[in-house]
């Protein structure tokens, strides 16, 4: 098992055999440029590998025994990417059919936090994650969810992790740490559950990573003093530099551009570049990993915003592998892991040859191998939810039948804020305001009642239509946001229908579904094929939607309900606020 496979004697002596000139190399990668991590050198050298194990880095030409020779003229060598905080179900496919869209881009490891799948299935979930990693060219190192729910008392999952639980994942020689805890009010009061978890990981002796989103000042500093060693939720680069200063290991991350400029403008303005700076995707969806890339696109984003691409790549191999307490990654260097990348310079980054563990596994842009299949079994059948009428999505009053009546309501999409709207109620049923729009969230995972709990949502325009997602952070319920009931009733009931997935309704009628059945979150369909699905309903949304970046966006639909963060949020348990902790299952307001 990695990493001591690199250990075994036999292969040492050939490699020690190979370096001498004693015995040729298996493969040699010839003419390149290696790009040394360590140094930040870009020099001349041929690469030599053995088996798994990189046995030589030397000067150009002086070697051409070798089995298979790669031409690396006039290109760069550099470490293999490694993504240090993501979640493989954001991509809306299995690992395997992730693995073969990232590895032709030059990501060999990734550590996936599977706190999607947990909250839906619990441990039985996070099992399933770990045997749907083996046997791939792509590292998978995979974390134990921390917050299952996230926000317990303010949402209700398909399970809940306690100390316990925590304990018997850290005890499983696959998982590798706690992954982000995210209950960031519960650490900070010591309440016992969160103490538990994070003190199971500080027993442990792996890994405890963190979630520290609008932490700042004596908050910030008393989440780690809790032992949280990471952060991936920077909002600016001031922020960036505080959590380094605070220090925290902090995974910059790539879904959220608009933070990056004045993140890379901030490091700029240090004397050095930490090595406590690495690189992160976290969440990406199915188009943009196929059409745009995860880490590699990261990269190249970051040097283009102004950060030496030398720089940039030690954060994703070097500071990333040191982190990991991988020695044998991160480094173009004999007795390391020969995980490499040939890229074609420090600006566009386009990826040649890739190499896992010494194997060529993808050449421009294209795997040189099959994978295996998934394995059989994949978790089906996860959404307990009976059909919907229309009658289910509309607003109810039923404190004042007729009249008016006032209502708490939530302003804003990233940033949310308390609002009130007092609008007419006739029978019962209050109107929804000309300017704003209703969201739901149904509980589905079978324990609680599957009521719907609605709201006014304010500023995010007028929707024409409905969507509706089983991809809904963190406890991952039925969401669905709209104005007319119809509609919302139609794409609520295509997903009950095909096992979870999204859907977006007009006209009382679907007009874009994409299913996603694997605990209504992932797909085994390729990857192109999901993508492709995910801009068909990403499309029908634009035609119902109003969006208005950077934070109306498509993406927001699937963190509306994301108990943890501050301030207001719906979730299965009514109106919840993940600053105070308090919970209204009512939205009218005295």
């Amino acid at each position: 098992m990695e990493p001591q496979d690199l250990n075994d004697p036999g292969l040492r002596d050939r490699a020690v055999r190979a370096a001498r000139g004693l015995a040729p190399f298996d493969v040699l990668i010839a003419g390149g440029t290696v790009l040394d991590t360590a140094t930040l050198e870009l020099r001349p050298a041929d690469v030599g590998i053995v088996g798994p194990l990189i046995a030589s880095v030397h000067p150009p030409g002086g070697r051409t025994d070798a089995a298979r020779t790669i031409d690396a003229t006039g290109r760069l060598v550099a470490p293999g990417l490694i993504d240090t905080h993501m979640h493989v179900e954001s991509s809306m496919v299995t690992p395997r059919g992730y693995a073969e869209v990232v590895v032709p881009q030059g990501t060999t490891t990734i550590c996936w936090d599977p706190h999607e799948v947990g909250n839906v299935l619990g441990l039985d979930g996070v099992r399933w994650a770990v045997e749907a990693s083996r046997g791939l060219p792509l590292r998978v190192i995979v974390l134990a969810p921390s917050c299952v729910p996230s926000a317990p008392g303010l949402e209700l999952a398909g399970a809940a992790f306690d100390g316990p639980e925590m304990a018997e994942m850290l005890s499983w020689p696959e998982v590798r740490g706690v992954a982000e805890v995210m209950d960031m009010r519960g650490v900070l009061e010591r309440q016992p559950r969160m103490r538990a978890v994070v003190g199971a990981g500080l027993a442990s002796g792996k890994m405890v990573c963190g979630h520290g989103r609008g932490l700042e000042g004596a908050d910030l500093q008393g989440f780690a003093a809790a032992g949280i060693e990471s952060d991936h939720e920077i909002t600016t680069g001031a922020d960036l530099v505080a959590k380094l200063r605070a220090g925290f290991t902090v995974e910059l991350r790539g879904s959220h551009d608009y933070v990056l400029p004045g993140a890379v403008e901030e490091l700029n303005r240090l004397p050095v570049i930490p090595q406590t700076l690495m690189l992160c995707t976290d969440d990406i969806f199915p188009d943009d990993l196929v059409d745009k890339g995860g880490m590699i696109d990261l990269v190249r984003r970051l040097v283009r915003y102004g950060l030496d691409g030398r720089q940039a790549i030690r954060a994703a191999t070097l500071n990333a592998a040191m982190r990991l307490g991988r020695r044998d990654l991160g480094l173009v260097g004999p007795g390391k892991r020969a995980d490499l990348i040939v890229l074609s310079d420090l600006m566009a980054m386009e990826v040649g040859a890739v190499f896992a563990s010494g194997r060529l596994v993808a050449m421009d842009g294209r795997l040189t191998e099959a994978l295996r299949p998934d394995p059989a079994g994949a978790p089906t059948a996860t959404v307990k939810v009976a059909p919907l009428a229309a009658d289910d999505f509309r607003l109810k009053a039923p404190q004042a039948p007729d009249g008016t009546v006032r209502l708490r309501a939530i302003r804003g999409a990233r940033f949310t804020a308390w609002s009130a709207v007092t609008v007419p109620v006739s029978g019962g049923v209050a109107e929804v305001p000309a300017d704003a729009n209703l969201m739901a969230v149904v509980h589905r995972h079978g324990r609680r009642p599957a009521v719907p709990q609605v709201a006014v949502k304010e500023d995010w325009g007028v929707w024409t239509g409905a969507l509706a997602t089983t991809v809904s952070h963190d406890s991952h319920n039925l969401t669905v946001f709209g104005r007319d009931p119809a509609d919302m009733a139609a794409a609520a009931n295509a997903l009950i229908g095909c096992g979870g997935g999204m859907a977006v309704a007009a006209g009382g009628a679907v007009t874009a579904l994409l299913p996603l059945p694997v605990c209504g979150l992932l797909s085994e369909a390729p990857a192109t094929a999901v993508a492709e699905g995910f801009r068909t309903v990403r499309a029908a949304a634009d035609a119902v939607a109003q969006w208005k970046p950077p934070y109306r966006v498509f993406k927001a639909v699937v963190g509306a309900s994301l108990a943890c963060n501050p301030g207001p949020h719906l979730t299965d348990l009514g109106l919840t606020d993940g600053t105070t902790g308090d919970v209204f299952e009512d939205a009218v307001l005295a």
